[in-house]
């Protein structure tokens, strides 16, 4: 082999220090990808592109001694995507995944991102991505509040993890007349301590003994909840102007979503999972598994309407789809996708050469 393939290595670390994960540049980056999206100039997975990832998930039992087995958040997802406009570029996170991680001293979910020239295929840049998935997880309900409730005074945070706190920092950037926020999490000494988070410097902090009391009248909440310990909350526990945000899973009653405005961050993503589960060896299973679960159920009885017809947000970012006239509750669905984080690590590729971060690898030695 006479070719020679230069790519850069950029640590957690390295990453972090390009800035690309700060609140203003991150939700910067999520809404110009919004606007790609509305152009449609995207790739994700799937024969329809909009697929969030393959996944390898873990059977029950196995005659194999070494085969892993399944455990709560245990899986590795692939998540493939091309990304246009300036980005002009090819990327794949991927992760792996288990709730026992903890006892290492490890993070739930330990993921990676490459990035790759879109004809050749050689690799650009190989980065940690545990910081930018959860930039870029916290920027995307950011944004929609900005658009939805721009004027918010009352921020609920329910779930006080990696995600909440990115999802925090990114709505105070977003909603500047918020004044008061309000914390839940089942491990009370998480929510004291986002309570003391300096983004918070000017409003008043209330740490909650239980979800409801954290919504209760709150005009913006955000859910970042964790799956090994689900969350419900019926209509009737919100602010009927409140807007919901769910980054992680919320079993409410039906009501929540038939008088709720639903606002999804793509809605391709969402026919997506609905395709994939309606095929999967058990398709509850699988939707059960989705943030939209509950949503997706009730769209196909007829409940509520159609996904193809619910409002997403590269149609309010690019204004081409009015905002909702409605002054009624509101709730968004955002389960991530692979387009976000090209964006974001293309940008810090981008910085991390033009600064001399990083450590420079070379593919065939």
């Amino acid at each position: 082999m006479t070719a020679t393939t230069a790519y850069l290595h950029l640590s957690e670390r390295e990453v972090v220090s390009t800035g690309v994960t700060a609140p203003a540049q991150v939700t910067a980056l999520c809404e110009e990808v919004f606007h790609l999206l509305a152009r449609g100039d995207y790739l994700m997975g799937g024969p329809h592109g909009d697929s969030h990832g393959l996944g390898l998930d873990f059977p029950e039992s196995s005659p194999f001694p070494g085969m892993p087995l399944a455990g709560p958040d245990r899986r590795f997802v692939t998540m493939p995507a091309y990304l246009g406009g300036r980005f002009d570029v090819c990327g794949n996170k991927w992760y792996g995944s288990n709730h026992a991680n903890a006892a290492a001293g490890l993070p739930r979910s330990v993921l990676t991102l490459m990035l790759n020239d879109k004809s050749t295929g050689e690799p650009l840049c190989l980065m940690s991505a545990n910081a930018i998935s959860a930039a870029r997880t916290g920027a995307v309900p950011a944004v929609a509040a900005q658009h939805l409730a721009p004027e918010a005074r009352t921020l609920a945070v329910v779930g006080c993890g990696v995600i909440g706190r990115a999802a925090l920092v990114a709505l105070l950037h977003r909603l500047p007349l918020v004044r008061e926020v309000r914390f839940f999490d089942v491990v009370e000494a998480q929510a004291r301590n986002l309570a003391h988070d300096p983004a918070l410097t000017g409003t008043t902090v209330v740490v909650c003994t239980s979800a409801a009391q954290c919504v209760d009248g709150a005009d913006v909440v955000s859910v970042a909840a964790s799956r090994s310990h689900p969350l419900h909350l019926p209509a009737a526990a919100f602010s009927p102007t409140a807007t919901i945000l769910l980054s992680g899973p919320l079993t409410g009653d039906d009501d929540l979503w038939r008088t709720s405005t639903v606002v999804l961050d793509h809605v391709g993503l969402h026919e997506e999972y609905v395709r994939e589960a309606s095929v999967a060896p058990d398709p509850e299973r699988r939707l059960s598994g989705q943030i939209g679960g509950p949503l997706y159920r009730l769209a196909a009885r007829g409940e509520v309407a159609p996904l193809a017809d619910l409002t997403d947000l590269p149609g309010l970012v690019s204004g081409s789809v009015p905002m909702p006239d409605d002054r009624g509750r509101r709730v968004v669905v955002a389960s991530g996708m692979a387009v976000l984080d090209v964006a974001v690590g293309h940008e810090a590729w981008t910085r991390a050469r033009a600064s001399g971060t990083g450590t420079p690898l070379d593919l065939w030695g």
